[in-house]
């Protein structure tokens, strides 16, 4: 899949002419981790947040419910650009957990009807060394339906969110910077230097000496079923480690506050 056609971004649905539009901000934090789903000792990160992710902190934002809000971040009714800002740096930092699995959890009573389930804070910890990511920044470039456009700005705009966003897990609270709302322009094509991650067109990366090119793929579209949900999609990404520019030959990029990205 390449990044969506801006024929398909008419959100006013009044002119053919009108550019596509799209918030950008950025996304920062002290520590960051994007749970890769194979399994590891090693608890491993992606270095790129997955589409997945962005949608979550999106609806995190939003204060949508967890699980409703998939079919607002199809691929015909969203598209996200994601480009590192930053070097992506890692390391290894050892936690001690307790489990979460309902055979482990323990219900206490509270004051009126409702019970809690918690944790036994009388079982042994469980250590596992968790892959993070240091000082991660990234842009988010992200186009969505008018509704909740126009409540994403506010909130963006305002500083305010429903749910505290974070970078991965729950500790690593994310700092949001609204940097404004951009037309999306679409550029030519050619052999040209694309700022923001390489999305399904990981065949077309022109490789250089010295500057290193990693792809990972990661979850791209999510889906409710009756276990809560499933990923429908993986997406390819090809990135630089040193937040430079991916060199590409031939794929559809846009123009968006004088940069060159792809969505997805």
């Amino acid at each position: 899949m390449t990044q969506h056609s801006l024929d398909d971004w008419d959100r006013d649905d009044e002119s053919d002419s009108e550019s596509a539009e799209c918030l950008s901000f950025e996304l920062r934090g002290q520590w960051g981790h994007f749970r890769r789903v194979e399994g590891n000792i090693v608890k491993q990160t992606y270095r790129i947040p997955p589409r997945t992710t962005i949608a979550g902190i999106t609806a995190a934002i939003l204060g949508l419910d967890r699980d409703s809000y998939y079919d607002v971040f199809a691929p015909e009714r969203s598209a996200v650009a994601v480009e590192p800002l930053d070097e992506l740096r890692t390391m290894n930092l050892p936690q001690n957990t307790l489990s979460t699995a309902k055979e482990h959890m323990k219900t206490v009573p509270t004051r009126g009807h409702a019970r809690v389930s918690m944790p036994d804070p009388t079982e042994l910890r469980q250590q596992h060394n968790y892959e993070v990511l240091v000082d991660p920044a990234y842009r988010i470039d992200l186009q969505l339906d008018d509704e909740l456009f126009g409540e994403l700005r506010t909130r963006l705009e305002t500083g305010t969110s429903y749910y505290p966003p974070s970078l991965g897990l729950s500790e690593h609270l994310a700092e949001v910077v609204y940097l404004g709302t951009f037309d999306v322009e679409p550029c030519e094509e050619g052999d040209v230097d694309v700022d923001s991650a390489v999305v399904e067109a990981v065949d077309d990366v022109k490789l250089s000496p010295g500057k290193p090119i990693r792809v990972e793929r990661s979850p791209g579209f999510m889906a409710a079923d009756s276990g809560g949900r499933t990923t429908t999609e993986f997406l390819s990404l090809a990135y630089s480690p040193r937040a430079e520019p991916v060199h590409v030959h031939d794929v559809e990029t846009s123009r968006v506050d004088g940069r060159r990205v792809m969505f997805s």
